[in-house]
């Protein structure tokens, strides 16, 4: 899966910043820890050589022993004398077998060893009389003081990364804000909001972006509105001759004993499509006045006692009603249940079940029917303007004009809800509508 620009640009910032600081933490590593073993062991080897001048003078003395004993800088430091007339040693007893065979037989020379889990540092330096000096400087302190040092170089590569990967999304966050606004004010559009505009922009490189967008989005509105204005005024040009029309296809139509054989069905033909055309006409004013209008301010509507007062203009259907409170407009609420009982009676037979119920903080309106059902692949275009598909000649012979359910879906859209339909056990369809709960 490939990552979004924003995270893309932190962990490029993240690693980048952990690179640089790497390479500065590992050769700060190297300088100072080789600066460091190079001081003590300077200093081991000036602190033997001056020994070692002490210990010439002592070594045939009895006094040697006491002398190596106050030499010694430590618990843990070692001495040791090795001379063909035996070994002396003091501090830390140290087993001659545990030093590299090389220091001692052929010093000068120095070392570090572990010497029994213990690292030191050992420096070899000659005696007159054949005898060799073997000094054993503890390095945990150093060690110690390595560690500590790869510790915070450690920690502060790390600490440099998340910082980078901080900075990194700050940074994208800042530079993509205009991108969201416009993904933002896109989406609106996208969603029926023509008033959705980008704001002023002081960037100049973004003023340009921002300022074309705004006037696309004004022309698409203005595009829009002409488009409504005009279905609006053929829809009210239409009324006129069609009342006309649907009045004079109810006097033929009670007098269609006349009219038999032939002229009596070119008759209810007639009359059917001019019904229709009338359902048309008035969900196309419906239309054009949704697409015009603005809303009015939202209202507390009881949504059981609204469908209650809907089913009651109309035949009895079985009812599940919880008590339940919307804001919205009325009016739209009102048109949304009886398009869905229309389509519900012209396309399944009638709706079999309207109920009302809250879940989760919203509230759900459904009308189940009994019908053959929606298939899968065409509940979303049912929603769609002047869109019936294959379903026209399976769920009724009045196909209706195909701008019921838009009409729902676009109510519901400026109710703030959404719209869907689902399968309905053992059979039919469930229209539902999803509104927050007040």
């Amino acid at each position: 899966m490939r990552l979004s620009l924003r995270w893309r640009v932190t962990l490029a910032f993240g690693f980048g910043l952990l690179v640089v600081t790497s390479v500065l933490a590992f050769a700060t590593w190297n300088l100072a820890s080789g600066y460091m073993l190079r001081q003590r062991e300077a200093s081991a080897t000036r602190q033997a050589e001056v020994n070692v001048r002490l210990v010439e003078r002592s070594l045939s003395s009895p006094g040697l022993d006491e002398l190596l004993t106050g030499l010694t800088t430590g618990p843990d430091s070692s001495i040791l004398v090795l001379s063909p007339e035996g070994l002396v040693t003091a501090g830390r007893p140290v087993d001659p077998a545990d030093l590299p065979l090389s220091l001692v037989e052929h010093p000068p020379g120095r070392a570090r060893v572990t010497i029994e889990g213990l690292p030191v540092l050992a420096v070899a330096r000659p005696v007159a009389g054949n005898a060799v000096y073997v000094e054993l400087f503890p390095l945990q302190q150093l060690d110690r003081t390595f560690a500590f040092l790869s510790a915070v170089l450690f920690g502060g590569a790390i600490a440099s990364a998340l910082l980078g990967a901080a900075l990194g999304s700050w940074a994208s966050k800042r530079a993509l804000k205009p991108l969201a606004e416009l993904n933002s004010a896109a989406g609106r559009i996208a969603g029926g909001d023509l008033h959705a505009r980008l704001p002023d922009q002081d960037d100049p490189d973004l003023a340009a972006l921002a300022a074309k967008f705004n006037s696309t989005a004004n022309a698409l509105e203005q595009r829009a509105l002409r488009d409504a204005r005009f279905a609006s005024d053929v829809s009210h040009e239409l009324r006129s001759p069609l009342t006309t029309m649907v009045n004079a296809g109810a006097v033929l139509r009670r007098r269609r004993e006349h009219l038999p054989g032939t002229a009596g069905t070119a008759l209810e033909l007639l009359t059917s499509e001019v019904d229709r055309f009338a359902r048309m006409v008035v969900d196309l004013l419906e239309i054009s006045r949704a697409d015009q209008t603005d809303d009015p301010p939202p209202e507390e509507i009881a949504l059981d006692a609204l469908v209650r007062n809907v089913i009651a203009t109309r035949a009895e259907v079985p009812l599940d009603l919880e008590p339940a409170v919307v804001l919205g407009d009325r009016r739209r609420l009102d048109r949304v249940l009886t398009n869905l009982l229309d389509n519900a009676e012209r396309h399944a037979g009638g709706a079999v079940l309207v109920t009302v119920r809250g879940l989760d903080g919203k509230v759900r309106l459904e009308v189940e029917d009994a019908g053959p059902g929606v298939p899968e692949q065409l509940r979303d275009q049912i929603f769609e303007r002047f869109a019936r598909g294959v379903m026209a000649g399976s769920r009724g012979d009045d196909t209706g004009s195909g701008l019921g359910l838009a009409l729902v879906r676009e109510h519901v859209h400026r109710l703030g809800g959404r719209v869907w339909v689902e399968d309905r056990s053992p059979r039919g369809s469930r229209f539902v509508v999803e509104l927050a709960a007040f």
